[in-house]
C-alpha cells in the first residue's frame, strides 16, 4: 500500500480512547487496529512483531550489513483518536483544493472556512483528505502510523538503503495522557527515538508544556432560601468566586506560543457541593510552579473567608517539558532538520502547546523529540491533511534513518 491507501485503511478503525476507563487500553476496540498493525509489520519482514497484553505494538527492522554498530533509533506513533468528537464510521475523501471554503456536507452547510483557517491558502493546488463533517478524521495520529509503516515497508524492500536497527512502537491511549504509562522502554531497545505526532508539515518540536491537573471541591451549606440570610454558603457561587480570582487573560482563548494558562474544563454542582476541574500549563518550570502556588493561595484565602476546608484543592503533576532532556542530545534536532531539508521542506521549531508520549519517554531515558505528520485542525470535524504532506513525511523519515550513514 502507498501511504494514502494505508491512511484510509487505518481511519476506518474506530479507536477512540476513553478518559473515564480504568483498563489498558482504555477501549478494547483499539486492539483491533493493534492486531492489524502487528500483522502488517510481520508481513513486511520486521522482527518480533507483536501486540502485547496492554495493546502496545512493537517490532524492529534489523540493521543493514555493516551498520550493526549504529545505535538503534525508534519511531513512535499512537493508534487512538481523541474522545472529544465522534470517531466511528469515518468517511475520508480526497478533494483537490482550488481555494475558498472546503465543503464537507453541503446539505448541512458544514465546511472548512477559508476566512477562519489561516493555513488553508497554503494548500491551493494540493489534494486534501477530509471527512463528511460528522466525525474527526484521525490524522492525529493515524497519519503518523501510516507514514512510519510506509517508510519501514520501503526500507525492508530496499536493503541497499543503509541504516542501523530501527525499532517501531505504536501506543494506545495517548489522547487521554496514558500512552507512555506501560511503554516498555527497555524492551524497545532504542537509544533515541522520534514521535511522529505533530501538526503541519515541517514542524519540529522538543519543547512542551509542564502540565498539572487540579480538582477544586467546594463544600457549601444549603439552607432553605426563605431563611438563608447570613447562613447559606452556596457552593456554586463560591466556585465562581474561585474561578474569578484566577487571571482572566490567562486562559487558552487568550494565550499562544510560550504563554501558559489555567483552563477550566468541567464544572458541576449544586448549593451543597461544586467541583471544578482544571488543567494548568506552562513551558517555564518556575512559572508552572507559580501557577500552582496561585491556586493554593486562592484556596487559603477562601478558607480563611468562609471556614476551614470549605475549599479543597487537589493538584497532580502530569508531565514535564522535555526540553531539559533533549538539550544534551541536540544532534537529534540537527539530524531532523537535515532530513526535512533534504526532502525540500524547511523545518520550523515550534513549542508544543500540549504534550506527547515523547515528553514522558524522554524522562524515562529515551530522548524523543516530535516530528510533524502534516495534519491540521485535530480533534474536530474540520480536521484535514494534505495527501502531499503524507507523502513528503515518508520521504523525511527515510532521510532521517539514513542520516548516520551520510
Amino acid at each position: 500500500m502507498n501511504v494514502i491507501e494505508r491512511f484510509f485503511k487505518y481511519v476506518s478503525f474506530d479507536t477512540q480512547s476513553d478518559e473515564n476507563s480504568k483498563t489498558c487500553p482504555t477501549t478494547a476496540k483499539q486492539k483491533l487496529l493493534g492486531a492489524e498493525l502487528a500483522a502488517e509489520l510481520s508481513q513486511m519482514g520486521l522482527q518480533n512483531a507483536h501486540m502485547d497484553a496492554d495493546g502496545y505494538v512493537y517490532a524492529w527492522l534489523p540493521a543493514t550489513p555493516g551498520c550493526e554498530g549504529v545505535p538503534c533509533m525508534g519511531l513512535i506513533a499512537h493508534m487512538d483518536t481523541a474522545p472529544a468528537f465522534p470517531g466511528v464510521n469515518v468517511k475520508p475523501r480526497l478533494v483537490e483544493y482550488r481555494g475558498g471554503d472546503v465543503i464537507l456536507d453541503a446539505e448541512k452547510d458544514i465546511r472548512i472556512r477559508a476566512d477562519e483557517d489561516e493555513a488553508l491558502p497554503r494548500y491551493v493546488g494540493q489534494h486534501l483528505i477530509v471527512t463528511d463533517g460528522s466525525t474527526l478524521l484521525g490524522a492525529d495520529d493515524k497519519a503518523g502510523v501510516a507514514e512510519i509503516f510506509t517508510a519501514l515497508e520501503h526500507l525492508a524492500a530496499h536493503p541497499e538503503l543503509k541504516h542501523g536497527r530501527i525499532a517501531v512502537g505504536i501506543t494506545p491511549d495517548e489522547e487521554v495522557g496514558r500512552g507512555a504509562d506501560r511503554f516498555d522502554v527497555a524492551g524497545f531497545g532504542a537509544a533515541v527515538a522520534y514521535t511522529v505526532d505533530g501538526g503541519e508539515l515541517g514542524e519540529l518540536e522538543y519543547e512542551n508544556f509542564n502540565a498539572a491537573g487540579a480538582t477544586v471541591t467546594i463544600h457549601g451549606l444549603n439552607i432553605h432560601p426563605g431563611s438563608a440570610k447570613n447562613r447559606m454558603k452556596n457552593s456554586l457561587l463560591l466556585g465562581l468566586e474561585f474561578a474569578g480570582m484566577l487571571p482572566a487573560a490567562e486562559t487558552p482563548a487568550h494565550t499562544d506560543g510560550y504563554e501558559g494558562f489555567y483552563h477550566l474544563q468541567h464544572m458541576e454542582g449544586d448549593e451543597t457541593t461544586t467541583v471544578l476541574d482544571y488543567i494548568v500549563r506552562d513551558h517555564d518550570k518556575a512559572k508552572f510552579e507559580a501557577r500552582k502556588e496561585t491556586m493554593k493561595r486562592i484556596t487559603a484565602y477562601l478558607n480563611a473567608k468562609y471556614g476551614e476546608d470549605t475549599v479543597v484543592l487537589e493538584l497532580r503533576d502530569q508531565y514535564y517539558n522535555m526540553k531539559a532532556q533533549i538539550e544534551p542530545h541536540m544532534y537529534l534536532i540537527h539530524r531532523a532538520k537535515a532530513a526535512f531539508r533534504k526532502a525540500g521542506v524547511e523545518p520550523r521549531e515550534v513549542p508544543i502547546r500540549g504534550g506527547t508520549d515523547g515528553a514522558r519517554l524522554s524522562y524515562e531515558g529515551l530522548p524523543c523529540p516530535n516530528l510533524s505528520t502534516g495534519g491540521l485542525n485535530f480533534h474536530g470535524r474540520q480536521e484535514y491533511i494534505p495527501a502531499e504532506s503524507l507523502e513528503k513525511m515518508v520521504e523525511v523519515l527515510l532521510n532521517l534513518v539514513q542520516a548516520e550513514e551520510r
